[in-house]
C-alpha cells in the first residue's frame, strides 16, 4: 500500500491549531476531487473525516477506511445510518433515505469548518443534544472567518440536501477558486482502458525471464 508520511489531516489540524483559509481551501479542493471519483464509480464513502484523510509525503489527501462504504446504483437513495455522529448528515441521523452523494458533501462540509476554525461546529457529549444540533444546522460563525469562506460553508451544511451545494456549485464558487487547482479526473475503473506502455512492458518481461 501506498505509504502516507504525513500522518492525518487531523494531526495536521492539532499541530497548527487551525489552517489558512488558503491553505484549508488546497486541501478542500482534493476532498472534494476525491469525493466526485468516488460518486462516478457509484461508491459512497459515509465515514468521511480529518483521521480518515492521510497526508503524503507532498503534503496532498489520500481518502483511507472504506469501512463503512458501500456501492449504489444511479439514482438509488440509501437507508443505513452509519458513521461518525458529529460528521453525520441531518437527513442521516433522521432516519430518511438519503442520496450517498450528498451525506459525502456534509461531511466535506465539517471537514472544511474543523480546517479553518480548529474545532467542529456541532460537538456535544450527549448523542440526542448533538443530534439536535445537527438538524437544526445552526453553528456559530468565527470571526476570522472571511465572507466567502461563511457563504460557502453555510450553502455546504445546509440541513436540506435538495438545496445543499452539490460539486459544480462548489468548483463555481469564488472561494474554492482562490487557489489554482488542476482536476486531474484519473481513470474510472471498469470504465476506462488503462494506458500500458508495451516497450517497457516488454523490457521488464525480458528482465523478468533473464533472472529466473
Amino acid at each position: 500500500m501506498e505509504y502516507a508520511s504525513g500522518k492525518e489531516l487531523f494531526d495536521y489540524i492539532v499541530l497548527k491549531q487551525r489552517l489558512s483559509e488558503s491553505e484549508a481551501c488546497k486541501f478542500f479542493q482534493q476532498i472534494i476531487n476525491g469525493i466526485e471519483y468516488l460518486h462516478k464509480l457509484r461508491i459512497v464513502h459515509r465515514d468521511l473525516k480529518p483521521e480518515n484523510l492521510l497526508l503524503d509525503n507532498r503534503k496532498e489527501i489520500k481518502i483511507a477506511d472504506f469501512g463503512l462504504s458501500n456501492l449504489y446504483s444511479k439514482g438509488e437513495l440509501l437507508k443505513t445510518a452509519c458513521g461518525s455522529p458529529c460528521y453525520a448528515a441531518p437527513e442521516m441521523i433522521a432516519g430518511k433515505r438519503y442520496s450517498g452523494l450528498m451525506v459525502d458533501i456534509w461531511s466535506s462540509g465539517i471537514i472544511l469548518y474543523a480546517m479553518m476554525c480548529g474545532y467542529l461546529p456541532f460537538e456535544d457529549k450527549n448523542n440526542e443534544v448533538l443530534y439536535k444540533k445537527i438538524t437544526e444546522g445552526k453553528f456559530v460563525i468565527p470571526s476570522h472567518l472571511s465572507d466567502q469562506g461563511i457563504d460557502l460553508l453555510k450553502k455546504v451544511l445546509n440541513t436540506d440536501p435538495t438545496k445543499r451545494f452539490n460539486i459544480n456549485q462548489i468548483r463555481n464558487h469564488p472561494w474554492f477558486n482562490m487557489n489554482k487547482f488542476t482536476l486531474n479526473e484519473g481513470l474510472l475503473i471498469c470504465y476506462h482502458v488503462i494506458p500500458v506502455n508495451k516497450i517497457k512492458a516488454n523490457k521488464v518481461i525480458k528482465l523478468i525471464k533473464l533472472k529466473i
